[in-house]
């Protein structure tokens, strides 16, 4: 397989639109999407995220030019990765990303298949009422039954939607990061991420450390401009999904 690559996160606490304007943020171009997540209904009735504590994540968007429909498993195992799924691919409407999450919180392996769908194919499935799960494709339940057989996907509600508005490749120092926010429920959250890849000569010294020191250079382009980097423990898919079953009550 090789060095898989990076996404290295810092995540933003309190003032978001002075830390957007302290970032540069009117320096990318921006993309504002509608995003649900989908959960099983019981649970989520309950105040619980059973997919979420499974590893399991099921995100629609919505807006834009494009919708989009992404199962994630995150944390994961390599050894869970089977069969057409232990290496990353591209097959339109398909993209399947095996990479490392680095955040302040850890490093951990996460494996996605998005699927790319035209305007208005996926607004049937967020709204209330009705089963998120009849959105997916077939290969997509594939992945889920060959990579995470444990977990049932009968009978998902979508919660949403979470705002977000993102801004691609904002110069930082000599970094291109994306910003994104997220707006939900009373919460703001702002996430400042870069991609490392892998070059062809690296080996896995090599590669790690030059990731690491990426890492540190974001974090310090962070700081340096007065924004106030989060220690939150939970990231915030977590925090988001928890905040919106708490209100599930009357969405369920």
């Amino acid at each position: 397989m090789g060095w898989l690559p990076v996404e290295i996160k810092v995540n933003v606490e309190g003032d978001v639109p002075g830390a957007l304007s302290a970032l540069g943020s009117s320096r990318g171009a921006l993309t504002s999407r509608r995003i649900w997540f989908a959960e099983d209904r019981q649970g989520a009735a309950e105040g619980r995220v059973p997919l979420l504590d499974n590893g399991v994540i099921v995100r629609f968007r919505l807006g834009g030019a494009s919708e989009d429909l992404t199962v994630k498993l995150r944390p994961c195992d390599q050894e869970q990765l089977v069969g057409r799924f232990s290496d990353a691919f591209e097959a339109g409407p398909f993209t399947y990303r095996i990479e490392e999450d680095w955040s302040t919180n850890g490093r951990v392996l996460a494996a996605s298949l998005l699927r790319d769908c035209p305007p208005g194919t996926l607004g049937d499935a967020v709204e209330q009422g009705s089963d998120a799960s009849a959105a997916m494709d077939p290969v997509q339940e594939q992945f889920l039954h060959a990579c995470a057989p444990a977990v049932p996907l009968d009978g998902l509600v979508a919660l949403g939607p979470v705002h977000s508005t993102k801004i691609d490749d904002v110069p930082l120092d000599d970094l291109k990061a994306d910003l994104e926010v997220w707006s939900v429920t009373g919460l703001e959250f702002l996430e400042v991420s870069i991609r490392v890849k892998p070059k062809g000569e690296d080996d896995r010294e090599t590669f790690t450390a030059r990731a690491e020191r990426k890492q540190r250079k974001l974090q310090e382009a962070v700081r340096e401009r007065g924004v106030r980097v989060s220690e939150h423990s939970e990231n915030k898919t977590r925090r988001v999904l928890t905040a919106l079953v708490t209100a599930a009550g009357r969405l369920v």
